[in-house]
């Protein structure tokens, strides 16, 4: 690509790497004024989907990961990096399951490039998973070659020593480290200066919240069209910052397990949700803020501007004012943003003298070093400036040097500027003048002084500018020095999470919301709780609220029945978003609320096909459904949403039942709310210890149903499937027929109950039907004729048809 203006290359480049391309930039090396012969070349950087920076980077509210995956001996090691923000972060993936802990981890990340060690379509499952949840995510992988330990070496002095042992004492995630740290020196042809400490994370130290969860719960976008509007992201997000915005991400994509930790950040939202005027005016400062770590990953990287330096300026100078508001701070957080914020006055003062207000765009064309910054810059500005009264000032003076009235300088390509004088004066011409060329009507001479002006008029611009430029590499140089780029990460941390607990106060105090009691005890306890994100989308403004109590010990599974659109679904996800904003740090929307910590949160949510993995809908929920009982534990919630409604109904009666007793039993005994049409489960209670029944009342009134939305205690007794469907628009004379065939089943349902097992045990099963299949080939089997090898080649057979 090549004949652009450069102005607008990131704007080509941004486009060839939404389409999933590579770009490489290719530029000259040397000076074109010294080079001799053809001016070098070489490539400078490669860009991809994972390692773009400046104003390419796709989301300025969402980091852009580039991740790296170590596949080695049933271990994976995992890495992600934004180099837009310095962020690394790493962990180690081993046991049973280890390959659906890699899918929710990149589900969580989501990355925009990855590399691998293996060849992705090795594992079916990653490879299915990318292609139908990352399909816009560029896979690199059998780059085996980069996944090595030393690797690690250009950013071991970046890594805390504790954490760097950790790191090495886990092979396969220093391998991944590695991977990424070669990968992005190959591309970025530059020194790692900007990659902040590793966080090497472990398992249990956030809550899990595996892909389909995160999906079900709409965390940070809605599930059909992948937007941020309808998500809890959206609601939570009030945000002045593009570097708050990506904190509150992940503070909500990875709650937290701490109580102390926990309670930390509430406390500090607490203080500034009472005080609304420290939060009005902290929050107005933060407004002109702007996005610190990428505008300093751009100069780390050698791709800011003037305009860039002049924007972290601007940001610096509202340092002073922020920091003496925070004085007096009561909460931990707050008091520790107050000590710990660096105003970073060396780097303002550096910046603001040099730079000037508004700056041009370009850093190779000058003009951007403020008046009185360099004096050598000054005087070949005004030489630039005011040339043309130089000229004129010569010209005076040389004709009441001369007496010669007429005399005057011009100028041409030829001979630049000189002297004309007409042909009658010429022997008045001084000594010190040079005759250049003779015209018909006259003489034109040259200078010393001329020559000297001439060259500094015409050298001026190239001059200054390629001053300028020095200037500007040496800003850049001093703010990329280690030190200085660790003092910027901790400033700019510190603003993020300043607007992450304001933005979380602002919601809490507009919409309502209560601080949580946050334990490590086993019960939720929610009084007048309301779905945050329901509660503002609805027409009327009007949300029915509900009361929880679960527990693991009398209260640990609720059976909830009633109506479609009653509003089961919106309940039970209620109470799972209410857990993951008191876990984030945030208030929740309720009266009072009380959180035993969940170490999980799942959910097994409606139903759809997984046609290109070859799954039906019934296949892909009882995946859901064994995923969740073999990783569940005693601290988990989990949320049921209609089990066993995708077979027939016995069997699914069945299986809904075992999975009901096997979760509230000794192995499991979580916390778990139950939504079902399957009112025979009802029965449990009393039975199950643990099983409570609710449903969500409902009014029948002539051939309407009014939905009072209100979770009450018991077992309800229809399911208004027809009035429903009659709400939905089916014609009417499909409505009446489904009513006298209800009438009808009803009917013969209410036979003598020995004479309904007596069919049912009579039904014959898959299991029966191979059984008969087996006997009816051993009775056609001509044993005295067949061979050994035939006879068990047969066996072989008869044992695959069971």
């Amino acid at each position: 690509m090549c004949g652009i203006p450069y102005h607008a290359a990131e704007t080509y480049i941004g486009r060839l790497i939404a389409k999933g391309y590579k770009v490489v930039i290719c530029e000259q090396t040397e000076d074109p004024a010294t080079a001799k012969g053809l001016v070098k070349r070489d490539v400078t950087r490669i860009i991809t989907p994972g390692t773009v920076i400046g104003n390419i980077v796709p989301s300025e509210t969402k980091n852009n990961y580039l991740c790296a995956v170590n596949i080695y001996g049933g271990r994976i090691g995992l890495a992600f990096a934004d180099i837009s923000t310095g962020d690394l972060s790493a962990t180690m993936l081993e046991g049973e399951g280890c390959i659906e802990k890699l899918l929710n981890e990149l589900g969580k990340y989501q990355p925009s490039e990855i590399i691998m060690n293996i060849n992705r379509y090795d594992l079916p499952k990653l490879s299915m998973f990318l292609s139908e949840r990352l399909p816009d995510t560029f896979v690199t992988d059998k780059i085996d070659s980069l996944f090595r330990e030393e690797n690690l070496i250009p950013i071991k002095d970046s890594i805390d020593p504790e954490v760097y042992r950790k790191l090495t004492d886990n092979k396969e995630t220093a391998a991944a480290v590695g991977a990424l740290t070669e990968y992005i020196s190959d591309t970025q042809k530059t020194e790692l200066t900007y990659i902040k400490s590793l966080n090497f994370y472990v398992d249990g130290q956030f809550m899990e919240i595996d892909v389909n969860t995160r999906r079900n719960l709409e965390l940070t976008e809605t599930m059909r069209s992948r937007d941020k509007r309808g998500s809890l992201l959206n609601i939570l997000d009030k945000t002045k910052t593009s570097m708050g915005a990506r904190l509150l991400r992940k503070w909500l994509e990875a709650p937290l397990v701490n109580v102390n930790r926990i309670n930390r950040r509430l406390s500090a939202v607490e203080e500034l949700y009472s005080d609304m005027l420290l939060r009005g005016e902290l929050g107005e400062l933060l407004k002109g803020i702007y996005d610190l770590e990428r505008l300093t990953s751009r100069v780390s990287y050698g791709t800011a501007n003037a305009r860039d330096l002049r924007s972290i300026s601007l940001t610096l100078a509202k340092l002073p004012d922020i920091k003496r508001m925070l004085e007096g701070s009561k909460s931990e957080i707050l008091s520790s943003i107050h000590s710990s914020l660096d105003e970073l006055p060396d780097i303002y003062s550096l910046i603001n003298n040099a730079i000037c207000d508004e700056p041009p765009f370009s850093v190779r064309e000058g003009g951007f070093i403020r008046k009185g910054f360099s004096a050598e810059v000054d005087t070949l500005a005004e030489i630039m400036d005011n040339g043309g009264e130089y000229i004129k000032s010569i010209e005076k003076r040389e004709r009441e040097r001369t007496g010669i009235p007429k005399l005057k300088i011009g100028y041409n390509r030829v001979f630049g500027y000189y002297i004309e004088i007409s042909k009658s004066y010429t022997e008045q011409a001084p000594e010190d003048y040079i005759r250049r060329q003779t015209l018909t009507n006259g003489e034109r001479y040259i200078t010393e002084e001329l020559k000297d002006l001439e060259s500094k008029i015409l050298g001026a611009s190239d001059k200054r500018n390629a001053l300028e430029y020095e200037i500007f590499s040496g800003i850049c140089d001093e703010i990329s020095k280690t030190e200085n780029v660790r003092r910027i990460q901790q400033t700019a941390a510190d603003l993020s999470a300043l607007d992450v607990l304001i933005s979380l106060a602002d919601v809490a105090q507009k919409n309502g919301y209560v601080r949580p009691e946050v334990d490590l005890g086993e019960e939720i306890s929610i009084k007048e709780g309301r779905h945050p994100v329901v509660e503002r989308m609805s027409a009327d403004g009007y949300f029915v609220a509900n009361d929880t109590l679960l527990d693991t010990e009398h209260n640990r599974m609720l059976i909830i029945t009633g109506p479609n659109m009653a509003g089961k679904s919106t309940f039970m996800r209620q109470v799972a978003l209410i857990t993951v904003m008191a876990q984030m740090g945030s208030f929740v929307p309720a009266e009072e609320a009380r959180i035993g910590v969940c170490d999980k949160i799942f959910t097994r949510v409606g139903a759809s096909d997984d046609l290109a993995a070859g799954q039906s809908t019934f296949m892909l929920e009882m995946t859901e459904v064994a995923y969740i009982l073999k990783n569940a534990t005693r601290r988990s919630l989990i949320i049921y949403d209609e089990i066993g409604r995708g077979t027939s109904t016995f069997d699914g009666m069945s299986i809904a039942c075992a999975v009901l007793e096997y979760t509230a039993g000794k192995k499991i005994g979580a916390k778990t709310l139950f939504a079902t049409h399957y009112h025979e489960l009802t029965d449990l209670e009393g039975k199950v210890d643990g099983v409570k029944n609710y449903y969500i009342s409902a009014k029948k009134k002539d051939n309407d149903i009014i939905f009072l939305r209100k979770i009450v205690r018991g077992a309800a007794d229809d399911s208004y499937g027809i009035e429903v469907a009659g709400l939905a628009g089916v014609p009417k004379e499909v409505i009446r027929r489904a009513k006298k065939e209800l009438a009808r089943l009803l009917e013969e349902n209410s036979r003598p109950k020995e004479i309904r097992q007596k069919e049912e045990n009579e039904n014959i099963s898959l299991e029966d039907i191979a059984k008969e299949d087996v006997i009816s080939k051993i009775k056609n089997l001509d044993i005295d004729s067949l061979t050994p090898l035939e006879a068990m080649k047969c066996l072989y057979e008869l044992k695959g048809m069971l």
